[in-house]
């Protein structure tokens, strides 16, 4: 666990990171010794350690496990059986991951004094910010954050997202810190109505524009959704600071106390200049013209964020974005050392006392020659990970869970003192096939950032996508979905056929030998498709999905799509089709020389 630091002192802080990385082994041998010493008598527990409860017992007899494998167990709790089964204290709350990656939502185990030392970790990174990026003691954060609806189990335990907890336990220690350091009143962060948070945050940010030091929200796709607000309401935004009168329709008691003390009096000269801007014909930079002292972005850019990359590059005006720590519902694992380094080289240092780490090799391409599909996966301490490889986490937690799989895709990429640091691949998850092809999340996400490339010249930008296989006919063939926006505001477009074609062909090149085989002479996988939505499309999307529990702040555009409901949605918006032409290249040698 993490000892306790005031983070509001920087140096106790990177004296305590300093610390943490460099003792990694003896940390995670006594988090693991903890751990079973805990609860080496719950019920999951006890039937695989007998009471023996030292590491090479648990790592002999304690199974690898998924969710479905433990869901019974949670099920269990979830409908008033004592928290014993997995865990020695009560379990407080039931997180609710995003569902979008893994299409239902699951629900992680969260005890107290868990969620207590995760709100902790939080606070390691922004000395590290200070550390790197001079000037951001002088202004405050304005950092985007929404609860999500909140829902109770059987027996009245409380089914929240990560995010909502995160707020709400703030809002029960120390708010005042909160409002300290953000320019948004916590209260606002706090209203259920997501549109009314919104809204009254982006108004705060405006009426304290030159006390902005930071920008930002947990992943770039949330931050994009605020700009995109933005651009939506800005003309009532600046009526709003113009008049010094609040729209009639923010009626939440928590946003309308909360804007109270900022939207004082009316500010014509403010208006103007806020107006000025936002009726540009081009919005590239707008987040420096609105906001001329902020001094970074701090959001998720890696994994399946890394695609809105450029985008984030186009409206920030040359602000560096800084990707803060990785972590999931399961666990917070790591922390960014490197705040400015290229989004692009972006790795994570695991912080040992979060959780016990084991990591398990991953090795995509089962195809490779003598591989042996029998051979079990390896699985390595934290400290005895290689350079190079790619692993996906195994955790082991305080709050009941053992030796589970996060489903994530990490790559060893050094060690800070003696903790490795990792750079995220992506989600160990095939999210298309048809014959014998996989294609997993990160490959996809690299073959659509190379075809993208093939629209600047024509001031054009990819504003999201996502997938599916249509096997409606016969050879089935991947469908990619496509938001296009333009760089010069209200621009009228249609998409070059000869330009989205060639974008067909360059996805399709830039996928695995095994499926640009199964392409050739269209027996096996037939031409990719691109279908171009309409601009909100994927807004639909996220709508859709918010309904079935996710959040704002956590959500994560699905790389596939396979609920019907969803594809209803994109069909629906569908304005132009686009098939690939040509047949890529395949090459022999390329199918057995690994990856």
């Amino acid at each position: 666990m993490l000892p306790k630091f005031d983070p509001t002192n920087q140096k106790a802080c990177l004296s305590l990171l300093e610390d943490l990385t460099t003792n990694v082994k003896q940390i995670q041998d006594s988090v693991l010794e903890a751990i079973l010493s805990r609860n080496a008598q719950t019920e999951y527990l006890r039937g695989f350690l007998n009471g023996q409860v030292d590491k090479q017992n648990f790592k002999k007899n304690v199974p690898v496990v998924t969710y479905e494998d433990i869901r019974s167990y949670i099920d269990r709790i979830a409908n008033g059986e004592p928290s014993d089964l997995i865990c020695d204290r009560p379990i407080s709350v039931l997180l609710t991951s995003s569902g979008t990656s893994g299409g239902v939502p699951k629900l992680i185990p969260l005890t107290t004094e868990d969620l207590e030392q995760r709100i902790s970790f939080s606070s390691l990174y922004a000395p590290l910010l200070y550390k790197h990026i001079d000037g951001l003691s002088e202004g405050k954060s304005l950092i985007f954050y929404f609860v999500t609806r909140e829902s109770k189990t059987a027996n009245g335990l409380m089914v929240r997202t990560m995010v909502t907890s995160f707020l709400k336990s703030i809002k029960q220690t120390n708010s005042f810190l909160w409002d300290s350091l953000q320019v948004s009143p916590h209260a606002i962060t706090t209203c259920a109505d997501t549109t009314q948070s919104m809204y009254c945050q982006l108004l705060c940010g405006l009426l304290e524009r030159d006390n902005v030091a930071r920008l930002g929200a947990p992943f770039a796709s949330s931050f994009l959704k605020v700009i995109k607000f933005l651009e939506d309401h800005w003309p009532e935004l600046c009526s709003n600071i113009r008049t010094g009168r609040l729209s009639d329709w923010i009626t939440d008691a928590t946003c309308t106390s909360g804007i109270g003390k900022f939207l004082t009096a009316p500010n014509p000269e403010l208006a103007s200049l806020i107006e000025q801007e936002c009726s540009k014909t081009s919005w590239e930079a707008i987040l420096k013209r609105l906001w001329p002292k902020a001094k970074c972005i701090e959001s998720i850019i890696t994994g399946t964020m890394a695609q809105y990359i450029p985008l984030l590059e186009f409206y920030s005006g040359g602000l560096p974005l800084t990707s803060s720590f990785y972590g999931s519902s399961e666990c917070f694992m790591g922390v960014n050392f490197n705040p400015l380094c290229k989004p692009s080289d972006v790795s994570y240092t695991i912080i040992p006392c979060m959780g016990y780490f084991e990591f398990l090799e991953v090795e995509k391409d089962h195809q490779e020659a003598g591989h042996d599909p029998t051979e079990k996966p390896v699985v390595v301490d934290l400290v005895d990970v290689k350079i190079g490889h790619d692993y996906e986490p195994v955790v082991t937690t305080f709050s009941g869970l053992y030796r589970y799989r996060v489903g994530d895709v990490l790559r060893a990429t050094g060690f800070y003192n003696n903790a490795p640091h990792f750079c995220f691949v992506g989600r160990q998850k095939v999210v298309l096939s048809i014959d014998m092809d996989k294609t997993y999340e990160d490959d996809l996400l690299k073959a659509v950032t190379n075809a993208k490339l093939l629209l600047e010249p024509h001031d054009l930008m990819l504003m999201d996508f996502t997938s599916r296989v249509d096997s409606s006919s016969f050879p089935g063939h991947y469908v990619i979905y496509w938001e296009l926006g333009s760089k010069v505001k209200d621009a009228k477009f249609e998409p070059n056929r000869d330009v989205m074609e060639e974008c067909c062909f360059t996805v399709e090149e830039s996928l695995d030998a095994v499926y640009r085989k199964g392409r050739k002479n269209d027996k096996n996988i037939g031409p990719l498709e691109i279908k171009v939505v309409k601009p909100g499309a994927f807004d639909e999307l996220m709508n859709f999905f918010l309904s079935r529990g996710s959040s704002v702040s956590q959500y994560k555009t699905p790389r596939s799509v396979t609920n019907e409901e969803a594809l209803k949605i994109l069909e629906a918006n569908v304005i132009s089709e686009f098939l690939s032409r040509k047949i890529p290249s395949w090459e022999l040698h390329e199918l057995h020389s690994g990856r």
